[in-house]
């Protein structure tokens, strides 16, 4: 009884001298934890509350960048932690950042996309609903997420594509203005009255509801081709009248042409056939 008593008596005077020794080291390791465990999430808040009033931010974007600040400053408060309890920091962080690029070149693909996607919602090339060219696709943008792009084709089909592919090329989008030019040529045959011609498709522009007053409809003879007077119709309109206009524009021409007697002429190939030597030979 007398050794166990002792031995007690040893357990709690070495536990006394570690508390001694390492209760300040302790405590402050306690209180940066929590301190940097408030203050990440004050700052995750913060970020938030600040890109919500910047103008066309993104809803995806909000969270990812406060989420990105927040476990950076997390990170901060654990080599922090360590270093308070005599732990060499340096050796740990150049092995995080080791790590780090190990992932990195093990991810470029998914960190390029991440990247794109980050830019994509940051410049607003193109926003939901808009249709657009790029990457070597076309469609209908359905959403914009951090690694890729959900479209719609024309014909229904759906896309799916890595944001990279979308940001590394030249973005045509057809809906960010809200006018655009339509140009039809149309041609008629070269024994046609030209002025007739151009009187009547210009008439079929002006008269359409569809079509803007300025800048105003013309039309112009643009070239002499092969078997036709080419003439040009260009207006401008709305944007999304654009595919319905110029499918009506099409039929209204043929039929007013055809009703006024102009031709439209088509590619033609003359074949002459020649005897060669007498009908003995």
């Amino acid at each position: 009884m007398q050794n166990f008593d002792v031995d007690v008596s040893a357990l709690a005077a070495e536990i006394y001298g570690l508390i001694l020794a390492y209760g300040l080291d302790i405590l402050g390791a306690i209180v940066i934890l929590f301190a940097g465990w408030w203050i990440a999430g004050m700052v995750e808040r913060a970020v938030g509350r600040a890109l919500g009033r910047v103008p066309r931010m993104d809803e995806t974007l909000r969270p990812f960048l406060g989420s990105l600040a927040r476990y950076g400053i997390l990170a901060v408060t654990i080599v922090a932690v360590l270093s308070q309890f005599g732990v060499e920091t340096t050796s740990i962080i150049a092995v995080l950042g080791a790590a780090g690029l190990a992932i990195g070149l093990a991810l470029q693909g998914t960190l390029q996309n991440i990247a794109a996607g980050v830019m994509l919602l940051f410049l607003r090339p193109f926003k939901v609903g808009d249709f657009i060219d790029a990457g070597g696709v076309s469609g209908t943008v359905n959403s914009i997420g951090l690694f890729t792009s959900e479209m719609t084709t024309f014909d229904g089909i759906y896309l799916c594509v890595p944001n990279g592919q979308l940001w590394n090329t030249a973005i045509t989008n057809f809906s960010r203005n809200t006018t655009r030019r339509l140009d039809i040529v149309i041609g008629i045959g070269y024994g046609d009255d030209i002025d007739q011609g151009l009187a009547i498709l210009l008439a079929l522009m002006t008269e359409d509801p569809r079509t803007l007053d300025d800048p105003e409809p013309q039309t112009m003879v643009t070239a002499l081709g092969a078997s036709s007077v080419d003439i040009n119709m260009r207006c401008w309109i709305e944007s999304g009248d654009f595919w319905s206009l110029q499918f009506d524009l099409h039929k209204a021409a043929k039929e007013a042409l055809d009703k006024a007697g102009i031709s439209i002429p088509y590619p033609q190939q003359d074949v002459h056939m020649h005897q060669v030597g007498g009908a003995d030979d």
